[in-house]
């Protein structure tokens, strides 16, 4: 192995294993907080990280496999299931991250009707669309045989190997990536650019009566005033900081491979093995950044985190200060000679 195939193996080593740690964080914090479960987008999390931890499992020991080996690792069998299952999980995750957008959407443009519209049903009918949506292409490519390990991505992906049907494959690959990357790109802008609308419409609300306030209050110390000003700035930022993550992880992460899986199907433009493994590492790493993007920044999942820790190292205090009396009584029970 070249030091680049090293590297790109380590890689993929990190992100399975931060992958797997970070999803099963999350999971963990959903089954402990009764909050969680309750709330609708808990739901669409749910799903994502099902997607990311199934994700973490099968298509990246394979592709890791295919780094260090060079070629197909395992059966045709075992290569075309989890060909098929990283299709399904790859839509999936993007019509997962895109129905969250139309969630937040609701609960910030209709506030008062959110509760209506988004419902427990409505988010199941959603998913329902999802897991259809999803399941679609890899079966029609599964049927097509378009389904094996491709060289270029050291990965059980789509790929064709019959020229004869190259027509064929290249309007299947446009469509898949326009109804999955594409859609879910232009419902993510439209959805968060439309909540950032409202965000900055109540913050210069908020800092109208502030300024008001600050002009009424002539005696008030210099730096309470810097405070509420420095307070007004962040407050602007924080939307923006926010929906340019949501939105730029999901072009940083998916478009590079989209990208590269479209211009491949030009025969006039070589595609280094490399850059191939690169784009499909970054579209792996979408899997390590969604629980910190979506769920462990969040305050509710740092407070539910902060009680798991606290009764664990409670009852292990316990469970301490028990064994310690039981062996003191023990000691005090034997006779002394």
């Amino acid at each position: 192995m070249s030091i680049w195939e090293l590297l790109l193996a380590f890689v993929v080593v990190v992100l399975m294993l931060v992958a797997l740690l970070a999803n099963v964080l999350v999971l963990m914090c959903f089954l402990y907080s009764a909050d969680i479960r309750k709330q609708v987008p808990g739901l669409f999390i749910l799903n994502l990280t099902f997607c990311n931890l199934l994700m973490a499992v099968s298509s990246m020991p394979l592709t890791l496999a295919g780094i260090i080996y060079k070629s197909q690792p395992g059966g045709d069998q075992v290569c075309h299931a989890v060909g098929f299952l990283e299709t399904f999980l790859t839509t999936n995750s993007m019509l997962s991250m895109a129905a969250l957008s139309i969630d937040r959407w609701i609960a910030v443009v209709f506030p008062l009707s959110y509760h209506s519209k988004m419902r427990y049903r409505d988010a199941a009918l959603i998913l329902s669309y999802t897991w259809l949506h999803s399941a679609s292409f890899p079966i029609v490519a599964a049927s097509l045989s378009w389904v094996g390990f491709h060289h270029l991505y050291a990965s059980c992906t789509l790929y064709n190997k019959r020229p004869e049907e190259r027509t064929q494959f290249v309007i299947f690959t446009g469509v898949f990536h326009s109804l999955s990357f594409l859609l879910s790109l232009v419902v993510l802008c439209f959805t968060y650019l439309k909540v950032l609308k409202v965000a900055r419409f109540h913050c210069k609300r908020i800092d109208v009566i502030t300024m008001q306030t600050l002009v009424l209050l002539v005696d008030i110390h210099p730096s309470v005033r810097e405070r509420c000003l420095e307070e007004q700035r962040r407050r602007r930022q924080r939307a923006t900081k926010k929906i340019s993550t949501f939105i730029g992880t999901f072009i940083l992460c998916f478009a590079p491979y989209v990208i590269t899986r479209l211009v491949e199907l030009s025969s006039v433009v070589h595609i280094s093995s490399h850059w191939g493994i690169i784009s499909k590492c970054l579209a792996y790493s979408k899997a390590v950044s969604d629980p910190f993007v979506y769920s462990l920044l969040r305050h509710q999942y740092k407070k539910t985190w902060k009680d798991i820790i606290n009764k664990t190292l409670k009852r292990s205090s316990i469970n301490s200060s028990a064994l310690a009396g039981e062996a003191r009584g023990r000691s005090l029970a034997q006779p002394s000679e």
